[in-house]
């Protein structure tokens, strides 16, 4: 069982080797709340995944550690175990889907494991692993649903009550549910008075599908661009830990994961993973009760794949009213361009790109379609830049 005691091992075992991380103040992230960002994804190796990865293999057996260690993982435990396994000086197999970001294939491998690429998402790498533990005898680290490793997880859970007073809520992405269930205990353990809330995306919302059902539901498909939470089904230690200490879980959207994602990078110069951002998601987009004035946001991860990033800050644009795409219609003349061009400078919008398109099926042979998309500060900035389109004559078609 896990106990509180395993956690403060826990800590002991893990102060040479996880840092604490730091919590910091960030007024702007919602106006009226105090939130303050548990900086996970400055950890070693980029996520708090090191923390239960590296404790439950120190309590290995020799026997255990002369088999060697096999782990499945979106990414971040993957680097844990291959650390883990790598101080320990033993083999470590990891078992990746083969979608898994590359960022996080290669940081596994430079650690000295030998990685498995396994078709399909999470839940695949996962019967794989088994498959090999079975054949060959390996060692099998869970990446969420093990005491130890739910343990040392919560060892954050500790930090976070060291570094803060006076927190009302405390908010925790969740996957398989191995980071809250270890935060969740050892908060209510000792401050029973705090909230613990959990945040899924939408398209992998598996524990808040089972705690809503009363037993563990496993997803038909899990789609998100949050690939640290992208999990089928949780485990039963973590199911029974949630539906003890938890007092909710909300989802978020990939929308407004993307929003969270830009937000921190601007405000707080900070990256995290889609995972590590559905927190600060949650409270941005009122996914937390408001009576709660102190909240902190767990940050589980920073490894994010830069081509992925760049695609999360489009859609954090466009979510936030940072950009826009006018498709305007217009007859086929000579000074149209510049007309629409002069208008949106005294707009103070900034063209990004330009799309021309002649006449097509089913418009007039003298139209053509003018696709601009453009720099905008935020919703209403968009909406008066099309008022003021529409009143100078133009067409806007979406």
């Amino acid at each position: 069982m896990l106990t509180l005691d395993k956690i403060y091992h826990a800590r002991y075992i893990l102060k040479d080797t996880a840092r604490m991380t730091d919590l910091i103040y960030a007024p702007k992230i919602k106006k009226g709340l105090n939130v303050y960002l548990k900086t996970e994804n400055l950890q070693n190796t980029g996520s708090f995944k090191l923390r239960g990865a590296y404790y439950k293999i120190s309590q290995l057996t020799e026997e255990e550690k002369s088999h060697g260690v096999v782990a499945c993982s979106a990414g971040n435990h993957a680097q844990g175990v291959a650390l883990a396994a790598k101080q320990a000086k033993i083999p470590a197999i990891i078992c990746l889907p083969e979608g898994a970001p590359i960022s996080k294939v290669e940081a596994t491998r430079s650690y000295g494991a030998d990685v498995r690429l396994v078709p399909g998402v999470y839940d695949d790498a996962y019967e794989e692993a088994l498959r090999l533990e079975s054949e060959h005898g390996y060692t099998f680290i869970h990446p969420f649903n093990d005491e130890l490793v739910i343990a040392g997880q919560g060892t954050i859970g500790l930090e976070i009550l060291d570094q803060i007073e006076d927190a009302d809520a405390v908010v925790v992405p969740v996957g398989g549910g191995g980071l809250i269930s270890g935060v969740a205990y050892a908060i209510k353990q000792l401050r029973p008075d705090i909230k613990v809330y959990g945040v899924q995306s939408e398209g992998a919302a598996s524990m808040a599908a089972s705690l809503n059902e009363e037993k563990i539901v496993c997803l038909d498909e899990v789609i998100t661009i949050a690939d640290g939470i992208k999990v089928k089904e949780p485990g039963d230690n973590t199911f029974s830990l949630v539906r003890d200490y938890v007092d909710d879980i909300v989802t978020v959207n990939d929308d407004e994961i993307a929003t969270a994602i830009l937000t921190l990078i601007e405000q707080h110069k900070l990256i995290t993973e889609g995972a590590g951002a559905v927190p600060v998601a949650a409270v941005m987009f009122d996914k937390i009760p408001a009576e709660h004035k102190n909240v902190v946001c767990v940050l589980s991860g920073g490894n994010i794949d830069v081509t992925i990033l760049s695609k999360v800050i489009e859609r954090g644009l466009m979510k936030s009213g940072r950009s826009d795409t006018l498709v305007i219609r217009l007859e086929d003349k000579p000074g149209q361009l510049s007309q629409v061009s002069t208008l949106l400078a005294s707009l103070g919008a900034n063209v990004d790109s330009v799309f021309y398109e002649k006449a097509s099926e089913g418009t007039s042979i003298t139209d053509c379609v003018l696709r601009i998309n453009v720099e905008t500060r935020n919703h209403e900035h968009i909406g008066f830049i099309r008022d003021a389109l529409k009143e100078q004559g133009f067409m806007l078609l979406d």
